[in-house]
C-alpha cells in the first residue's frame, strides 16, 4: 500500500509533467484494467492528479473483479465520484459495454510464483481478456487500446546488449513456465491482427522489471520480496548469485511512459519501457535497496518450486531509445527510486 502524502503527490506531479502532449487525454474517458496492480495503479494515480490539479475532466473507469479491493487500494478517492468501478474478469468472454476513448489493458497474472502452478490460467487471462477488450473496442469505436506486454517476449539470447524492439530469441514452448512469455507474444500478435482486420488502433508497451511502493501483497517477484524485507528492517534474502542483467524502472516513471505511448505512440508499434540509468544485475538492485533500507544481504539455496518460477532470461535488459524519441524521460535513477520505494511503501 502506498502512503499518500504531499511528497508522494509531488512525485506524481513531476512525472505527469514529463508526458508530451498531455492534454490529449483531457476530456476523454479512459478504461484501465488491472487498476489495482503495481503498474496500472500508478497510471491511475496520474489520472487522479490530472483531474484534481489540472482540471482534466477525465472520466476514469477502473475495471476489476473486486470492488472492495479497488476501494482499499485507492482509499483517498471515492467510487462513483472520482472513478467508476466496472466489474471485469480477464477470463470472461462477455464484451464490455462502455464507450471508452482509450483503454489501458494491464490485467494479467504477473506473479512468477503462479506461472508454473497455474500455466493454463496464465495463458487464458492474457489472451481471452485481451480478445474481449478488442471486441469491445470494435463495437464502441474506441480511439486506441494500449496493451501492456512484457520484456519476457524476447526470450533468451546469448548477447549481453539491451534488446531492441525487433530482437527475438528462444522460448522453450514446452516448458510450462513459458505460459507467460508465449501468451504475451500471442497477445501482441492479436493486437496486430485486430488492427489489420478491423482497423483497431493498438499500441504495445513492454515494461522491464518494475518496482515501487505500488507492489501488491501477492507479488512474489524478487524486487517485491526484497522491498518487504528492507521495509521491515530485515536482511534481504537472495536465492541466487544475482548475476542476471535486468532493466529496472520505478513504477511512476513506468506509468508516465505508458501514458506517453498512449498519446504519442505510432499505431501498431511496440515500445520498450526501460530506464537507461537503471540497467543493472539483480544483485546490484538488491544492494541499492539494502543500502536504502540499511539492511544486509544474505544468500540461501532456492527450493525446487522457486527455481521453476524463475525468469528464464539471463539478460532481459532493454533499449529505450524508441520510447525516448517520443519525448519521454525518467525522473528516478536506481538510488532515488529505491529510497522512495521504501519511503512510500507501508507494508
Amino acid at each position: 500500500m502506498v502512503t499518500y502524502n504531499e511528497d508522494y503527490w509531488q512525485d506524481v506531479k513531476n512525472v505527469a509533467m514529463q508526458i508530451p502532449k498531455l492534454k490529449g487525454l483531457f476530456g476523454s474517458t479512459i478504461l484501465v484494467t488491472g487498476a489495482t496492480g503495481m503498474i496500472c495503479s500508478a497510471v491511475v494515480e496520474i489520472l487522479f492528479f490530472l483531474n484534481k490539479e489540472q482540471s482534466a475532466n477525465i472520466q476514469i473507469v477502473l475495471a476489476g473483479r473486486n470492488k472492495d479491493r479497488m476501494k482499499e487500494r485507492f482509499y483517498c478517492f471515492e467510487e462513483g465520484h472520482d472513478y467508476i468501478f466496472l466489474q471485469y474478469d480477464a477470463t470472461s468472454t462477455t464484451p464490455i459495454n462502455i464507450n471508452a476513448d482509450f483503454i489501458v489493458h494491464g490485467a494479467s497474472n504477473a506473479d512468477p510464483g503462479k506461472f508454473a502452478i497455474e500455466p493454463v490460467e496464465t495463458m487464458q487471462s492474457n489472451i481471452i481478456g485481451l480478445n474481449t477488450l478488442l471486441k469491445s473496442a470494435t463495437i464502441n469505436n474506441t480511439k486506441r487500446l494500449l496493451y501492456i506486454s512484457s520484456s519476457e517476449v524476447y526470450g533468451r539470447k546469448e548477447e549481453k546488449r539491451p534488446y531492441k524492439e525487433d530482437d527475438y530469441g528462444f522460448v522453450d514452448i514446452l516448458n510450462p513456465r513459458a505460459s507467460y512469455p508465449s501468451s504475451k507474444r500471442a497477445a501482441e500478435t492479436l493486437c496486430s491482427a485486430y488492427s489489420a482486420e478491423y482497423g483497431i488502433d493498438t499500441v504495445i508497451v513492454r515494461p522491464g522489471h518494475i518496482y515501487g511502493p505500488t507492489i501488491t501483497d501477492s507479488d512474489s517477484r524478487a524486487s517485491a520480496q526484497f522491498t518487504r524485507k528492507a521495509k521491515a528492517g530485515e536482511d534481504i534474502v537472495m536465492k541466487s548469485a544475482g548475476t542476471q542483467l535486468r532493466s529496472y524502472c520505478y513504477a511512476l516513471d513506468c506509468a508516465s511512459a505508458i501514458l506517453t505511448v498512449l498519446i504519442n505512440g505510432k499505431k501498431g508499434e511496440a515500445y520498450n519501457i526501460s530506464n537507461p540509468n537503471s540497467i543493472v544485475t539483480i544483485r546490484e538492485m538488491a544492494e541499492a535497496l539494502a543500502k536504502a533500507g540499511n539492511v544486509n544481504i544474505v544468500f540461501e539455496n532456492p527450493s525446487d518450486a522457486e527455481q521453476k518460477s524463475y525468469n528464464l532470461m539471463d539478460n532481459s535488459s532493454l533499449e529505450s531509445k524508441k520510447l525516448e524519441k517520443l519525448g519521454w524521460k525518467p525522473i528516478f535513477n536506481l538510488k532515488s527510486g529505491m529510497i522512495n520505494n521504501l519511503k512510500f511503501f507501508t507494508r
